[in-house]
């Protein structure tokens, strides 16, 4: 593909980049801020700080099929402009509290709970976004870009969030990095494109609108086996990793950097991926990538719970970069293959199903975790989980996608770009 011809140079899609990006980062870093917040400046157990996370992400299991249902009646731009404000006012709202010393563990639970329901309909309406404004043969190339930033925000978040938390206190920290949403908000704002206005619904359902996205994905065995395989990694991935950061501050008693440093290098294995996953599904097939980047890089895995305070923490390290490359790879290509499969009136009910599928396990792999870890010790759960994560392929590998090239793509109608 000529240079000139990338997609860097599409007006509209680099502003949802940049956007994209700036969310991201705010993302990740909010991700490990509040654990943090929770384990440092209120003394949480490892069940408290377990919590905190589960409140981060159960919104994609409460609100997962509604959001879809209400992302595809309305103007998705309009959905992420909305969610970026909402959770810069959420973080804000810790400002008070802290300074007047009274913040509590009931409050962070609050402000998570907000904070990941603004997540949920950010992610379904982006991923529901980026064909209208690429459409169906770019769509690898969208992701691919995406998922790069994605990762670089994975790898800079925990680094910057370490070093902000050492130099302000850490609920200070994360209300600066609600900033990064305020940003992210202008960016989608100065997007020119528009979509045009979603055909009303006669007799709209919520219930019966959101079952026709489950039937769909439910009725396609690829989808099954990609929601079964994503949804047991996002498991054992969210039992392991706030235990990590648990075993890595309290337990090793490393510095807030050091423990950033650790997921930065992860991230930076996530940040390979997104790079080379567009040439591996070229080079091996859509369908085949999907399963083969998450078994060959699985077992690394099993050298995270290996950490300590001396040359086993960059070993940890090491298998923490190998599982975030294959897991990169295998989010470029399942996204794409999930894009072009989709008709577009359904994008956003067959995206919100997936998340609620696949993010849903979420909060209960962090329940999960921090229950566990008080009965059979930290690094007892993140062994468990790095056997799980290891184990996560086979879904995909028992199912179609094992001999699969791509999804089967069709030209989609030109749409007509209106003007607000």
């Amino acid at each position: 593909m000529p240079f000139r011809d990338s997609l860097a140079f599409h007006r509209d899609f680099r502003r949802l980049w940049i956007g994209d990006a700036a969310s991201q980062i705010g993302a990740t870093t909010s991700l490990f801020m509040l654990p943090l917040l929770a384990a440092q400046t209120l003394d949480a157990t490892p069940a408290q700080v377990g919590l905190v996370s589960t409140a981060l992400t159960a919104s994609f299991l409460l609100l997962g099929l509604p959001a879809g249902v209400w992302v595809d009646r309305a103007r998705r731009r309009r959905v992420l402009i909305i969610s970026d404000i909402g959770r810069t006012l959420a973080l804000a709202s810790l400002v008070p509290a802290a300074a007047f010393g009274v913040l509590t563990l009931p409050q962070l639970y609050a402000v998570a709970l907000v904070y990941g329901a603004l997540t949920v309909f950010f992610d379904v309406a982006y991923q529901s976004y980026l064909p209208h404004l690429v459409g169906t043969d770019r769509l690898a190339e969208g992701n691919a870009k995406l998922a790069s930033t994605q990762s670089i925000a994975q790898m800079s978040g925990p680094t910057v969030g370490g070093l902000a938390v050492q130099a302000l206190s850490t609920s200070y920290a994360v209300v600066a990095n609600g900033l990064c949403f305020a940003w992210s908000a202008v960016w989608i704002a100065l997007i020119r494109t528009r979509e045009p206005r979603p055909p009303a619904v006669p007799d709209p359902h919520l219930g019966r609108e959101a079952v026709e996205g489950l039937r769909f994905v439910f009725g396609n065995r690829p989808l099954r086996a990609i929601a079964a395989s994503t949804g047991t990694f996002n498991l054992f991935r969210m039992a392991s990793q706030p235990m990590m950061i648990v075993l890595l501050s309290a337990q090793l008693g490393l510095s807030a950097g050091k423990v950033g440093l650790f997921f930065t290098i992860g991230a930076a294995g996530g940040v390979a991926g997104a790079l080379c996953a567009r040439r591996i599904a070229m080079s091996a097939g859509q369908g085949r990538t999907i399963w083969m980047s998450i078994a060959l890089t699985g077992p690394f895995g099993m050298l995270v719970p290996l950490a300590q305070d001396d040359w086993r923490f960059w070993l940890a390290a090491a298998g923490e970069f190998a599982v975030a490359f294959g897991g990169m790879v295998y989010d470029v290509a399942q996204i794409s293959y999930r894009q072009a499969l989709c008709p577009e009136r359904l994008l956003g009910r067959m995206n919100a199903t997936m998340r609620f599928l696949v993010w849903g396990t979420m909060p209960l792999g962090a329940l999960l975790g921090g229950t566990l870890a008080s009965l059979i010790g930290i690094r007892a759960i993140i062994w468990l989980a790095a056997l799980g994560m290891a184990l996560a392929f086979l879904p995909v590998f028992l199912s179609p996608l094992r001999t699969k090239r791509g999804p089967p793509l069709k030209k989609r109608p030109r749409r007509r770009v209106i003007s607000e």
